[in-house]
């Protein structure tokens, strides 16, 4: 099973993508955790439809029961000043 958590916030100084460089502004971040703890991100512009990758690869969690603060911990850094 597949699990998925969402967060808007607010990139002042950008989020660098695998697509198009980098964005900023009110973004929303997307990760999914699937039970065998692969981790995958997704990033956009809130309300948009393209949805972007962050750089990397391989994601991957030692316990999928940590995939939400590990999403949070991801939100706080991607939206600090």
């Amino acid at each position: 099973m597949t699990e998925g958590q969402s967060s808007v916030f607010t990139a002042s100084h950008g989020v660098m993508t695998a697509e198009v460089g980098v964005i900023s502004g009110e973004l929303e971040l997307r990760t999914t955790c699937d039970d065998d703890g692969v981790l995958a991100l997704a990033i956009t512009y809130q309300g948009a439809d393209e949805w972007y990758t962050l750089p990397g690869e391989d994601y991957r969690l030692h316990d999928p029961r940590d995939h939400e603060v590990v999403h949070r911990i991801l939100v706080t850094v991607l939206a600090r000043p």
